[in-house]
């Protein structure tokens, strides 16, 4: 990594900021990512993700961008768009204040990284992302506030989520501008008895709604990794190609796997 992370504070929640090489020498702005779960799909500490971004940046197939990880306070309350119940005993209950949460985003946090830093402040280049309940969360942004996100990443989306495909059906997207990157692994839900094992099939039918709603597939891709399961090492790996579509200026030439 030849960029840097830096860490604040905004309104009682750690951030970390990742900016790119060079960014204190140069001029320009930025796009911004606000990433879910922290730092822990991009640090160094959990992959290569920056390596692989910075190659990237350096080849020209991506635009430098900086990188918001947002740290959670109540995860299954915060990542969850209604209250619902656990889908264990070993767990509590689902809280359902994504909404409270998406206000935070949009109301604080993207505030303040914009004054602190060269952002380009427009939601085509203010994007979200996350996986599992952080890719659930990020999808329900976009219907939340589409003002401020032109770019979505859901990667292995919790599309399980009691009623959330049928809130997607019921709620049309706003818009069609959009860029769009989902992926769920191949494997994912194939050992599980309840509403989990459903994973593949319930994001089939989430990006298929998305489609019927206007985007087309040069707005909205759904990646599907064969034989990859739930797992962050896997969300971690797909990190740079779900960044590399949501910011593409044009089509991607890249073969990639279909529903």
């Amino acid at each position: 990594m030849n960029g840097a992370i830096y860490s604040h504070v905004c309104q009682d929640r750690a951030v970390s900021v990742y900016v790119p090489p060079n960014y204190d020498k140069l001029h320009g702005r930025y796009p911004v990512v606000y990433v879910q779960d922290g730092d822990e799909l991009f640090a160094p500490g959990y992959g290569d993700t920056l390596t692989v971004l910075e190659a990237m940046f350096d080849r020209g197939e991506l635009e430098p961008l900086l990188l918001a990880g947002i740290e959670p306070k109540h995860r299954l309350d915060e990542y969850t768009p209604w209250p619902a119940k656990a889908l264990s005993d070993k767990f509590a209950d689902f809280g359902g204040k994504g909404s409270e949460y998406i206000a935070f985003v949009g109301e604080e946090l993207k505030p303040f990284i914009d004054r602190q830093y060269r952002t380009k402040p427009d939601r085509s280049h203010t994007g979200i992302i996350g996986a599992s309940l952080g890719g659930l969360i990020s999808m329900y942004a976009a219907y939340k506030r589409p003002e401020l996100f032109g770019t979505i990443g859901s990667l292995s989306g919790s599309y399980w989520y009691e009623g959330f495909v049928e809130y997607m059906r019921g709620n049309r997207i706003v818009g069609t501008d959009w860029r769009m990157y989902m992926y769920v692994g191949g494997a994912e839900g194939a050992r599980k008895t309840g509403v989990q094992k459903d994973m593949v099939a319930r994001t089939k039918e989430a990006y298929g709604l998305l489609l019927e709603q206007g985007l087309d597939g040069e707005r909205v891709r759904l990646a599907i990794e064969e034989d990859a399961v739930h797992e962050r090492s896997c969300f971690i790996k797909r990190l740079p190609e779900a960044l590399r579509w949501m910011f593409a200026h044009k089509d991607d030439e890249e073969e990639i796997d279909r529903p």
